[in-house]
């Protein structure tokens, strides 16, 4: 175990943890929300330090970050645990877990290992990186150390504290939304009272200069409104412009949603078509490999600048300042065309 940061000790030996919106209020010998948090005698502790359950080298297109570092291998780890409680999780072996497991893989030991398969940063992923971020910051702030960069796949419910600690280390982060954040959808699917606090989370993150990407789950038949996605991506706009990526990804039937059909492709397609309607440049569907919408064109010319299949680069054709090679303009891309590294490996 290891003491928890940002929470707060009450005068009845309580703790309130200030790591996300729940803000859990812990009495002695209990566990928080996302049971990988416990109040120990007046102290919170972290059951889940240096425990991974899940450790791989990923390309970072798997996250989804189209436009930062194309082409990375990142180490991807996570814990168990969840703040959230998705009936479609598609990881919810480990993200639904009431057990402490996982293997020993402290801080010192995801860098080396980092390094050795060629990495180029570390993602903390699968479940939420913000149940462990003790671990999270101690590794990234090592990951910093060796010239590594850190991303986070968040559900964004982290306080405004939370992205304040972990931003002087943490470069880039997918939000990902369900259901095109349907206050409904996010009580009787996800035991999330409100999505609203996302919305800050994102103004927080821009304001600290963490590069986002956005993500929006369309569960058929549960979450799949069009009206509510035309209102998302016209918040996205409102708060971080129009030059976010914006992945509209495909359902798959999974945990307690298993009967569920997977999303109609012309679902996706009419989403991306009006989240390009509301303004956005950058729209990707995923989750369907060989889509056209897979690729990244440039939002004057169209011309093709990066042309994917699933989480594969095949074609790279961007000027070296990043610009369009026809018309000359600027695209929103951190970093370009990174090499090397060993891909789809797994270490846990």
């Amino acid at each position: 175990m290891k003491e928890a940061m940002l929470y707060s000790q009450l005068s009845d030996g309580s703790v309130e943890c200030e790591l996300c919106h729940r803000r859990c209020r812990i009495p002695k010998g209990s566990i928080g929300f996302c049971s990988v948090r416990k109040n120990v005698d007046g102290v919170l502790y972290s059951l889940v330090y240096g425990k991974a359950i899940a450790a791989n080298v990923d390309p970072i297109e798997k996250k989804p970050l189209f436009h930062y570092y194309p082409g990375s291998a990142v180490m991807s780890i996570a814990t168990i645990g969840c703040n959230f409680r998705c009936k479609f999780c598609d990881n919810w072996t480990i993200s639904q877990s009431r057990e402490i497991e996982g293997l020993d893989f402290p801080p010192e030991k995801v860098i080396s290992s980092s390094l050795k398969y060629g990495c180029h940063g570390v993602s903390y992923t699968y479940t939420e990186p913000t149940i462990f971020f003790e671990y999270a910051y101690d590794t990234a702030k090592l990951a910093r150390e060796k010239g590594l960069f850190n991303t986070f796949v968040t559900n964004g419910y982290m306080t405004p504290e939370a992205v304040r600690t972990i931003s002087q280390y943490l470069n880039a982060a997918t939000v990902d939304f369900k259901g095109s954040a349907d206050p409904k959808f996010y009580r009787e699917l996800m035991a999330v009272p409100d999505p609203e606090p996302i919305f800050e989370t994102l103004k927080e993150m821009k304001r600290v200069g963490i590069f986002i990407e956005i993500t929006n789950l369309l569960v058929t038949k549960y979450g799949d409104d069009l009206g509510g996605l035309r209102e998302l991506a016209s918040r996205i706009v409102e708060i971080l412009g129009k030059d976010v990526p914006f992945h509209v990804l495909r359902f798959h039937p999974d945990y307690q949603l298993y009967e569920v059909p997977s999303t109609p492709i012309s679902t996706l397609e009419k989403a991306a078509e009006i989240a390009m309607d509301v303004g956005l440049k950058y729209v990707y569907i995923g989750n369907v490999p060989g889509h056209r919408l897979e690729h990244t064109y440039c939002p004057s010319c169209k011309e093709i600048l990066i042309e994917r299949f699933s989480f594969d680069i095949l074609r790279w054709n961007l000027k070296a300042d990043n610009t369009c090679p026809k018309c000359g303009e600027k695209i929103n891309v951190v970093g370009t065309l990174q090499k090397g590294g060993s891909k789809w490996l797994s270490l846990i």
